[in-house]
């Protein structure tokens, strides 16, 4: 795991004014990082620290006030073909009028596969995902956690290089969340794509992640960026269990906290 895979070189980003006595909003300012090909990248830190910015930078949404974001060393203008992105609110990236295997199939139609090529990627990405069988389904006809797992399966479909993921876990229940975490490890198995993954789950950045990127207060740049170093076959009893595990989470939620309440600023009240 050498290669870059994505570069982001002091990035700025300024939201314009709204009205004459607003000076618009300072987001991010100076972000610089490297992604490394096939790593699983988190990004955590305070709420409203520009992480959902941030990401859109990185898939070609939004573009930067200064600074670049580049994919294999070609500056992003433009959402790339190499990057898929899963979104927090599944209700609203699937169409409820189509049926599962549409919805999937949707972004391959855009690709020009022909019929044939398109119903064997959704059935293999369907398959994948734990819903073989499911293609003539409605997404209202789904679980929130069904619904997220086609939502995954119509980014695997897509056969991205990178997946760019906005807390794409953070509507359902624990016991969905840790079965759709591992089924993102397994997905980063058998594709070999670089995941961006932001979170404000400290103990999932830990969990699913090679390195975690903390971001500061606003306007942000990479407060510090924490290797993990856990074992590479994840489990979600032992490895939370591991020492080293309780000891990652430690680390990053306490500078987080710093970030938020700094250590020398005294209490306002005692218990």
């Amino acid at each position: 795991m050498t290669d870059i895979r994505l570069t982001i070189e002091d990035l700025h980003k300024t939201y314009p004014p709204r009205g004459r006595k607003d000076p618009g909003t300072e987001v991010l300012r100076g972000v610089n990082l490297e992604v490394h090909d096939g790593e699983f990248l988190s990004i955590v830190g305070p709420s409203g620290a520009g992480k959902t910015t941030l990401l859109r930078c990185i898939s070609g949404l939004l573009a930067p006030t200064s600074g670049r974001v580049l994919l294999d060393n070609q500056e992003i203008t433009a959402p790339p073909r190499e990057i898929a992105l899963v979104f927090q609110d599944y209700s609203r990236s699937l169409y409820p009028w189509m049926n599962v295997g549409k919805n999937i199939a949707l972004p391959l139609r855009a690709q020009g596969l022909d019929k044939g090529e398109i119903a064997k990627r959704v059935e293999s990405c369907l398959a994948s995902v734990g819903l073989e069988g499911a293609a003539g389904r409605y997404p209202w006809q789904l679980s929130g956690g069904m619904q997220q797992r086609v939502a995954i399966a119509r980014a695997i479909a897509y056969q991205p290089e990178v997946m760019v993921l906005d807390e794409p876990f953070a509507s359902v229940d624990a016991q969905t969340r840790n079965d759709l975490e591992d089924l993102l490890l397994q997905v980063r198995q058998e594709t070999g794509a670089t995941f961006v993954f932001v979170t404000h789950d400290v103990d999932e950045s830990v969990y699913l992640s090679d390195r975690v990127a903390i971001l500061s207060q606003t306007p942000s740049h990479i407060e510090e960026i924490v290797p993990i170093g856990l074992p590479a076959d994840r489990n979600q009893l032992e490895t939370r269990a591991l020492p080293e595990f309780s000891e990652l989470r430690a680390h990053i939620f306490g500078t987080i906290r710093n970030l938020v309440v700094p250590t020398n600023t005294p209490p306002e009240y005692t218990i």
